[in-house]
This record gives structure tokens, sequence and C-alpha cells, in this order.
């Protein structure tokens, strides 16, 4: 992870925030969504919803609306109220620092839990994401198709405060090196790469 490290220095969530609450609506907001066009919509509407108890109070058609075009929102604006809704009911409008509880609120998945955990809350959490999935997989320190075994095997072998930093590296070396069809010539580990070593010209001319 070093070298990854060294080539990705500023490796961060690249949603924009300030608080655990816009963190948590923007992570839902960014399922099947790019960042950018979620950092788009956000601002305005968190002036109009900027705590849990104003957002607890919108209906789904007029959220909607805000967040259209993120895709999906019919869906994310349902889960959206009824997130509110519980954090200020079952948690005084506050968003609650552990997993067990981040999980039980509409629309939060693992992921997104470990996201809001790892970045706002200083709790330790290695979200794995589609990016992470892969290159883990490719570089060979990971081996499953499940995010949340992925998650494990990661965590197992990595201290506590590097678990959202190497989240953030494999997600930034997957948009920009590791993609779907990656840029081999471009990373940084590639010599050590299951993947590279894999496609690489056999001694003949073989593969």
């Amino acid at each position: 992870m070093a070298a990854l490290e060294r080539q990705h220095p500023n490796a961060d969530t690249e949603l924009h925030f300030k608080t655990p609450y816009e963190l948590l609506v923007a992570t839902i907001l960014s399922a099947q969504c790019t960042d950018e066009r979620v950092n788009r919509v956000t601002p305005a509407l968190f002036q109009r919803y900027p705590d849990a108890r104003a957002l607890a109070r919108a209906t789904t058609a007029e959220l909607e609306q805000q967040i259209q075009s993120t895709g999906f929102f019919r869906a994310k604006s349902k889960s959206l109220v009824g997130m509110a809704q519980a954090l200020v009911q079952q948690h005084g409008g506050n968003i609650p620092p552990t997993m067990h509880a981040l999980k039980e609120l509409p629309g939060v998945g693992r992921k997104t839990a470990n996201v809001v955990l790892g970045h706002a809350l200083g709790v330790p959490g290695l979200p794995v994401d589609r990016h992470v999935l892969r290159v883990a997989n490719r570089i060979g320190i990971a081996k499953a198709d499940d995010p949340e075994i992925v998650e494990q095997q990661l965590c197992a072998v990595l201290p506590p405060a590097e678990w959202t930093r190497t989240s953030d590296t494999l997600i930034l070396h997957g948009r920009r090196i590791c993609k779907p069809r990656p840029l081999c010539d471009q990373c940084a580990v590639r010599n050590g790469c299951d993947y590279y070593r894999a496609q690489s010209p056999k001694p003949g001319g073989s593969r």
C-alpha cells in the first residue's frame, strides 16, 4: 500500500461535506451516481435541509425535485426522509457512531456506514466499493467477490488507523489507473500485481 499511497498522496473522499449529517446524505445520494454530480446537488439541498430535523419534515415529493439528477431519486428520497426521521426519533437528530446503529437507518448499508464512520466520526472504517473490490483482487491483497469478505481480509492485515486511508487510496487508484480497462503502464505496483503478471507476455511470446 505504501507505493500506492505515494502515487496518490492526497487520496480522500471526494464528496463535499461539513458535518456527519451532510456526509451521510451525500453518501446515500452517491449510489449509482458520480461524486461530482452529488457535489453539484448538495449545496442547495443542505441550505434547505441543514440538519436531520429539517430533512425529517420534508416530503418525498419535494425532495425528489431536489435530487432528481442523481438518479434513482424516488428510492433515494424515501431513504433520506426515512433516515432523517429515524435519526430524530432514535438518536435525537445526531449521527450514531457505531456500525450497528448506522445500518439500522433506512438506506444505509455497510459501505455507507463505513464512509461516515471513517471520514466524519473518527471511527476506523474501510468502505469497499466496486473500485476497492476490483483493485484489491487484481493486485492480490484480497481474494473474494463479496465486498464484506474483502473488507474483512483487508482489515485483518492493516492497523485500524490505516483502514479509511487504504480505502480512499484504492478508490482513487481504481478511478484513475486501475479502471475496468487498466492503465498498467502508469501503475506504481504493477511489478507486484497478480493481474499484471498474468497479462504480461511469457517467454517465447505466449501469454
